[in-house]
């Protein structure tokens, strides 16, 4: 498999495991549970989410923009739960659509950017690509073991779930 095949379909998990945990398992809890200390290093579901909606926005300029956005890692975008929900869901879609564009070489290149502490770095571009999904991946283990803490079932997040429905949907 070549790596924009490869990436494409690790975005279309990205999108579908950020859905799945919010539309089926976020979605119940309470406003008290939603922003209570929960021990995550960004302390609850919220500010959790919070973090994952600015690091996607971070992410996705150096990538697809070709900018770097100095933005604190902590910033509440959206203190709405809703708004905060859908700004969400609509940054981890586009991921797909712009991969959608890349020519196969570009996987090979490099991707160069200034910290939030502007400094200028220059990385391996499909690597750090893989850190954006992986990101996520880790931010969404930690809202889903704040899930069970709070006495809720936690989703089936892992890769192969989504490939088992995509498979079966062609």
């Amino acid at each position: 498999m070549d790596l924009k095949t490869y990436f494409r379909r690790l975005a279309d998990y990205h999108a579908w495991a950020t859905r799945r945990l919010l539309d089926a398992h976020l979605a119940g809890l309470s406003d008290e549970q939603w922003r209570r200390d929960a021990g995550l290093f960004f302390r609850s579901v919220h500010g959790t989410l919070n973090h994952l909606l600015v690091a996607e926005h971070i992410w996705y300029g150096r990538f697809a923009e070709q900018r770097s956005l100095q933005l604190p890692l902590d910033t509440e975008l959206h203190a709405d739960r809703g708004e905060l929900c859908e700004a969400l869901l609509a940054a981890v879609d586009r991921w797909g659509r712009w991969i959608d564009t890349l020519a196969p070489a570009r996987f090979d290149g490099a991707l160069a950017y200034t910290r939030n502490q502007g400094i200028p770095v220059e990385v391996p571009f499909a690597p750090t690509l893989g850190h954006v999904f992986n990101h996520g991946t880790h931010h969404r283990g930690q809202l889903s073991a704040a899930l069970t803490s709070m006495g809720f079932a936690a989703p089936e997040l892992d890769w192969v779930y989504q490939l088992r429905e995509a498979t079966a949907a062609r």
